[in-house]
């Protein structure tokens, strides 16, 4: 996953003491170091303490952010006082990154002309002016909040991944691998709509991969195979596990010589009738690397896998919405045949025969599946569809129960609990969404919703 490092900027308003602008730039970099993440700030000599006032400062303070472009993926606004919003406006019109708008609390016995910060009136302030100017920003709760407290740490990490998913989503280099099944309208996609949102997408034909198959080294064969080993139990013929890895194989050397960022995948059923192998163990271990991969062509979905893995900085997979949970409204069973990153699972999973394509194909047709129990607790999911020529979103949270699921159910599924998951389905349905739901461990809704609806201009609804 991408290092973040974040532009300090500190906003200052000429008769509130600079002690006030020292203090604070020493603790918002030390909090952010905390965080586990970098900062770079303009020097104190360029400007009065090292903040800024007037529009020469903020031209100061543009002309030092021209400088670094590319070393940082994020801006903080620290509001140590009121701050000035016309050197911000200057300093702030061409940033291109997120912008997290931060307030210093006022404390009790420190109000009085000499102590007081004023900062949460001037951060109403300072967000009306940037709305004006159409610069885009983020509000995190508490309003005002110190640098050095557990909360801004909260909010760091939250602003993080909404400056990983910016960055990663706003030019995304997508690889279609094979045509949609001819079975599954439901993944339709509309490319221009995507690539007008800075998602690329480049297709190859199966014809292509299996002739690159065929010609994979047995060195490349070894490599891959010892990765895969490493995941699964594998006891079938060794030559399954020489075709899956020869699969591997040529989807890692697509995503170097097209610089892709994730991948789907037309899963069925050529791979079966033409190499008796089913490709979940190849996705799965992608999805451990980061690199979103889903299956069935989902496009759109792998962009939302992506989203929740940068939001979270840990994999993501990808699910089908798939039974009803015995009586119980708010639950449901997600399910998918084997393509879990192995992060996501509670240990090695187990190579088994996809139950689906022997019933269609025969014995030795879907070799492939990485089956195993999902690990519990809390997740972020959600889903993507495009339509009318916008990117549309769904976002909810909810949790991997341990309730038990009958021995006999093929795959790798868990129970779903989140409040109002009937009304959430009622939704899907009525809107057009997908049966998959991309998932995520822990609950990262709010970065995903403020990257995807806020700067990347999706259409999200949020649960």
């Amino acid at each position: 996953m991408p290092d973040i490092t974040f532009a300090l900027f500190f906003g200052n308003r000429g008769f509130f003491p600079g002690e006030l602008i020292a203090d604070a730039r020493k603790e918002l970099t030390e909090a952010v170091e905390k965080a586990g993440y970098h900062s770079i700030m303009m020097e104190e000599t360029e400007t009065r303490y090292g903040a800024v006032e007037t529009i020469e400062e903020g031209e100061k303070f543009a002309r030092f952010l021209a400088g670094n472009r590319g070393k940082y993926q994020g801006i903080i606004l620290c509001l140590p006082n009121f701050g000035d919003e016309n050197g911000a406006c200057v300093a702030l019109k061409d940033a291109g990154v997120p912008i997290l708008v931060q307030a210093y609390p006022d404390e009790v016995g420190k109000m009085d002309f000499a102590h007081r910060r004023d900062a949460l009136c001037g951060k109403i302030a300072m967000c009306n002016v940037l709305r004006q100017c159409g610069i885009k920003y983020t509000l995190l709760k508490p309003f005002t909040v110190h640098p050095s407290s557990d909360e801004f740490q909260a909010q760091i990490e939250t602003f993080a991944g909404v400056c990983r998913i910016v960055n990663g989503l706003k030019r995304y280099n997508l690889g279609a691998i094979g045509a949609r099944t001819t079975a599954f309208k439901t993944v339709r996609v509309d490319e221009i709509g995507l690539q007008r949102s800075g998602v690329n997408i480049e297709t190859f034909d199966l014809g292509e991969i299996f002739r690159r198959m065929r010609d994979v080294s047995s060195d490349r064969i070894e490599e891959k195979m010892a990765a895969y080993l490493k995941i699964t139990h594998f006891d079938f013929p060794i030559e399954k596990l020489h075709n899956i890895a020869r699969l591997g194989a040529v989807v890692d050397d697509l995503i170097l010589e097209y610089h892709l960022n994730g991948i789907a995948l037309r899963c069925w059923n050529e791979f079966q009738l033409e190499f008796g192998i089913a490709p979940c163990m190849v996705l799965g271990e992608l999805n451990e690397r980061g690199i979103a991969a889903s299956c069935e062509v989902d496009i759109t979905n792998t962009l939302m896998m992506q989203a929740l893995a940068l939001a979270g900085n840990m994999p993501s997979m990808l699910l089908d919405i798939n039974n009803n949970y015995r009586d119980n409204p708010d639950k449901c069973i997600l399910f998918h045949c084997g393509p879990i990153p192995i992060s996501l699972m509670e240990g090695k999973g187990t190579t088994v025969e996809h139950k689906m394509f022997v019933k269609s194909y025969g014995e030795g047709s879907g070799i492939g599946v990485n089956q195993g129990k999902l690990r519990k607790g809390k997740i972020t999911f959600g889903s993507m569809k495009t339509e009318d020529g916008k990117i549309c979103a769904y976002l909810g949270c909810g949790e991997l129960t341990k309730e038990p699921i009958e021995p006999e159910f093929f795959g790798t599924g868990s129970v779903l609990y989140s409040k109002g998951l009937d009304g959430i389905l009622d939704y899907i349905g009525k809107n057009g969404y997908r049966h998959h739901m991309a998932v995520a461990p822990e609950h990262i809704c709010d970065a995903a919703e403020e990257a995807l609806a806020n700067y990347l201009e999706y259409d999200v609804k949020r649960f």
